[in-house]
């Protein structure tokens, strides 16, 4: 059913669940009752004024017979049916007519809908960290000796009757000591764990530290668009977030690398570049013969009002290892352990120094397509003989995105990781997904 059509059924139930008459209607709003009948049963659409009088008499908001006011609740629904197993594609051309018919049910579902949608967000940050977080390992390991030296004291204890009353004291000061560091060890732990229902959990590594940092700026670092050295200092001692000496470490070089991507690309010029180019890297590149690393990664630290919007940067060494992430809505990066193989910025390791573009579809409950940007550069080395040390960028743009090439072919599919993605029949899944089920 159109989506138009549906104006007048959600006259009709209005009218009704108000207890009004067609005819008291009709004469409220000036028009006979068989036209009235006619745009409940969906064969006239009222004009803007008659929808403005049949509001005002039914005491709806203004709009609220508007095509786009269910658009919110019909998104929310579509993607309910999506993630469901067993609905049938041919109801979805019914989901306007529910709406209209049974908005209160319909504000049900999509609200179950929303909230299994986080449940399952919380079962994947949980796998992803009971699986690779480097604080839950050493935090288990301090609670399993503790556990272990009090069962080895309290057996010594038990089990002789003739112990020197000096070392019977030992023993107690030990198994005392013991038991405080296992019970401070488990309430850490407990409270870690419980983090896992926010959005932003605790920091359990440098890196978490910088990106906390960058996210609280929006990525974007202002003062070192004309600062100096001295301003890059300032920054580090003033951040919160920057709280042990590795992370301090970590910002410093990335505050360094930033300014040295601000001078080369001015934000003014880029900027006015890029509304002329659009978010195309190779060409913005070629216009101020610049490394395209270098372009991605400006064009994801420009002024979220001014750049292009919701760009998302991810940057890997040559081990597969995610050493920086700026995320994108839609396109999930796993918070330890390996991402998945498909992405492009993996191929790209395969093939230095070869630009790379993709357009991909994430998996998930309702899948996303985007285009993404991946080359792998080496880094520069003064020694003869020495490793190569290699650099992995990939640019993430959401399909829809302002200025980003329309999207006409096919997608490749990718996935967070394979722990965590639904995909059946992916050649290069390495384990089950624990979700495949509730796909």
């Amino acid at each position: 059913m159109p989506r138009s059509a549906l104006m007048g059924t959600r006259i009709r139930e209005t009218r009704l669940r108000r207890g009004l008459r067609q005819a008291e209607l009709a004469r409220q709003v000036g028009v006979s009752p068989s036209y009235l009948n006619l745009i409940e049963h969906n064969r006239r659409r009222p004009g803007a004024a008659l929808a403005e009088a049949l509001g005002a008499a039914l005491q709806i908001p203004p709009g609220a017979f508007a095509e786009d006011a269910q658009d919110p609740l019909l998104d929310a629904l579509r993607e309910a049916a999506a993630a469901g197993q067993g609905f049938e594609a041919a109801e979805f051309e019914r989901i306007e007519e529910f709406v209209g018919r049974f908005p209160g049910w319909a504000e049900l579902l999509a609200g179950q809908g929303r909230r299994l949608a986080a449940l399952e967000q919380t079962v994947e940050r949980l796998s992803d960290r009971m699986t690779h977080d480097p604080y839950l390992s050493a935090a288990l390991h301090d609670v399993l000796s503790a556990i272990s030296s009090v069962r080895s004291t309290a057996a010594i204890l038990a089990e002789s009757d003739d112990i020197d009353p000096g070392w019977r004291q030992r023993f107690h000061a030990n198994l005392h000591a013991d038991s405080e560091r296992l019970g401070a060890g488990a309430q850490a732990l407990v409270s870690y764990l419980d983090n896992a229902e926010d959005e932003e959990m605790s920091l359990a590594a440098p890196q978490e530290e910088l990106e906390a940092w960058l996210a609280a700026q929006e990525y974007h670092v202002a003062a070192l668009e004309h600062g100096s050295e001295a301003a890059i200092e300032a920054l580090i001692a003033d951040a919160p977030e920057l709280a042990t000496r590795p992370a301090r470490a970590l910002a410093a070089r990335f505050l360094h690398r930033y300014r040295a991507d601000a001078r080369a690309l001015p934000l003014g010029p880029f900027l006015a570049a890029l509304r002329a180019l659009g978010p195309d890297p190779a060409a913005l590149a070629a216009r101020f013969d610049a490394p395209l690393p270098m372009v991605l990664r400006r064009i994801a630290a420009l002024p979220p009002r001014e750049g292009v919007a919701q760009s998302g940067l991810v940057l890997c060494d040559a081990s597969g290892t995610l050493v920086f992430r700026k995320p994108v809505q839609g396109f999930a990066f796993p918070r330890f352990g390996a991402a998945c193989p498909l992405w492009p910025l993996y191929q790209a390791l395969l093939q230095p120094a070869r630009p790379i573009h993709r357009r991909v579809e994430m998996a998930g409950r309702m899948p996303r397509r985007f285009q993404t940007y991946a080359i792998c550069s080496p880094h520069p080395s003064a020694r003869f003989d020495a490793p190569m040390v290699v650099e992995a960028t990939m640019l993430i743009l959401p399909a829809e995105a302002e200025g980003v090439a329309a999207d006409g072919g096919a997608a490749e599919p990718v996935g967070t990781s394979c722990r965590i993605c639904p995909r059946e029949g992916c050649p290069a899944r390495r384990e089950p997904s624990i979700l495949a089920e509730e796909f």
